[in-house]
């Protein structure tokens, strides 16, 4: 089945994947894709409605970024949100120039009736972020909102369905703001609303199913969420044609390794080989200590191991990836900038001898990747386990890796896992976890002097891992955690928690 389609054009704002998010949990699909599209391409893709994104530039600067005027010819409605609004009043006529005081974080608007500002009170607080602002609008637009600081907080020609807003109804801090962007979907766009996990499981097993008939399908098992759902529906699709392997390269988490073979292999019945490998990458890493070459290592090696079990298997036809949306979008698309490579975008094209990468997951964000594995029925352990690098614990240890410190970062990690669920917080903290920094100092344990290791305890909240906050996590629950570590796991004295969020650090601190 073709799902309705909404198409968000990327102008390099801040906020881009929220709007992207915001639109798939009110049952619309969308692509989040660079602004430079063409009008053919567009018109190829067939939306229901374009959202314009914000963007850190101004309009009037000769190398800011444009989108054809055409595209307003098409019939197809518009939203721009602020660098987008203030696109659209530019180049429709309007006018746009430097505001006397910049506005940013919350601000009062005044809301007139329109089917954008449908179901909203009279006055509501909003997010801005602008230095321009809109001082003229273009012909045949009227305004719908206002702020002290802001004569056009928002505009619409409602008989072509373009529209524009200042602020971001896409973040938190705008009240109703969800609201603003379900009346843009439904009211303008006539949106149905069939973008549902329900449907995704049952149109893309079938797809599955009619792609990869009779083939033999091989997939590299990680026991991550997203390795794990694109295995499960593979494997509803093509049965015993389906086989994972399942490369241990000795850097998991405590006891990963056995749960992994327990659910699919023995819960699930799936054709899954398990491939011992941790004594050759702790080997290849011995005296390593700059993390880029620590993944480039794993990330060979694991290609050699995932190769070598490859190859007792035969010619297989497909390879099977647990891509997903962050993956592509982090890895860069037109002009956005590229955070980090992923491993797993562009995948492992010279492995084994196969026609085609299969990604089932490739269009969904993260929160949509666990809905589909409730959808199929896996537990609550693997559906809800916490986003792990392809590289392991070997990231989560500053400098050199060595079986001790591999032995005190498991252990500590699962003292911190132990206790964020006894303490009820696993289902509301993204991702939590322990890192052994390079870093020793003096303590005093049962009377006696150690210089030991300082372990850093990460825990940060997010829906999708694009941006993040550290959690706050009560005191005394940090107090258990850091009495037991230091009590229960050797060579640690000291403990310290990481309140930095996304940006400016990343999760991971290599």
């Amino acid at each position: 089945m073709e799902h309705q389609k909404v198409l968000v054009l990327d102008f390099g704002g801040q906020y881009n994947q929220l709007i992207a998010r915001r639109v798939r949990e009110l049952g619309v699909f969308c692509d989040l894709l660079p602004s430079e599209m063409s009008v053919e391409k567009i018109k190829e893709y067939n939306p229901i409605g374009i959202i314009f994104t914000g963007g850190p530039n101004s309009v009037y600067e000769a190398d800011s970024p444009r989108i054809d005027k055409a595209v307003f010819s098409l019939g197809i409605p518009v939203l721009g949100i602020c660098y987008g609004c203030q696109l659209t009043a530019h180049l429709l006529g309007g006018e746009v120039k430097s505001a006397s005081s910049s506005e940013y974080g919350k601000a009062e608007v005044s809301y007139s009736p329109s089917p954008l500002t449908e179901g909203l009170p009279e006055r509501a607080v909003c997010w801005m972020s602008h230095t321009d602002r809109i001082t003229r609008l273009p012909d045949g637009f009227k305004k719908i909102a206002e702020s002290d600081n802001c004569p056009f907080a928002a505009f619409g020609d409602e008989k072509r369905g373009i529209y524009g807003v200042q602020f971001h109804p896409e973040v938190n801090h705008t009240q109703y703001g969800t609201q603003i962007l379900k009346n843009f979907l439904y009211n303008v766009c006539k949106a149905t609303g069939d973008w549902t996990m329900t449907n995704f499981v049952a149109n893309k097993i079938e797809e599955l199913k009619k792609k990869l008939g009779g083939k033999k399908v091989l997939c590299a098992m990680s026991g991550g969420v997203d390795s794990a759902v694109a295995a499960t529906l593979i494997h509803r699709a093509v049965g015993d044609n389906l086989t994972c392997v399942f490369v241990d390269h000795g850097l998991l988490r405590k006891f990963e390794a056995d749960e992994v073979m327990s659910v699919f292999r023995d819960g699930l019945g799936m054709n899954l080989i398990k491939a011992d490998a941790g004594a050759i990458f702790l080997e290849k890493l011995k005296g390593v200590t700059d993390p880029e070459t620590k993944r480039k290592i794993i990330g060979e090696e694991f290609i050699r191991a995932f190769e070598a079990e490859a190859k007792k298997i035969g010619k297989v036809d497909f390879l099977v990836q647990g891509t997903i949306y962050p993956d592509v979008i982090e890895s860069g698309k037109g002009k956005s900038a590229v955070i980090k490579s992923h491993h797993n975008v562009g995948g492992l094209p010279s492995v084994v001898d196969f026609k085609e990468i299969v990604e089932p997951l490739r269009d969904l964000f993260k929160d949509e990747v666990r809905k589909v594995g409730f959808e199929l029925g896996l537990p609550k352990s693997v559906v809800m386990r916490q986003p792990f690098p392809g590289p392991g614990l070997a990231i989560r240890i500053m400098g050199e890796v060595t079986e001790e410190k591999l032995e005190t970062l498991r252990d500590s990690d699962y003292i911190l896992r132990d206790e964020i669920a006894k303490a009820g917080l696993d289902g509301e903290i993204w991702q939590y976890f322990t890192v052994i920094t390079n870093s020793r100092t003096v303590g005093v344990q049962g009377d006696f002097r150690t210089y030991e290791n300082v372990v850093a305890i990460r825990a940060v909240t997010s829906l999708d891992a694009m941006t993040a906050d550290w959690a706050r996590i009560p005191y005394d629950v940090l107090e258990v955690i850091s009495n037991r570590i230091v009590n229960e796991v050797k060579h640690v004295n000291r403990i310290v928690y990481d309140i930095t969020s996304k940006p400016p650090a990343t999760i991971e601190w290599e």
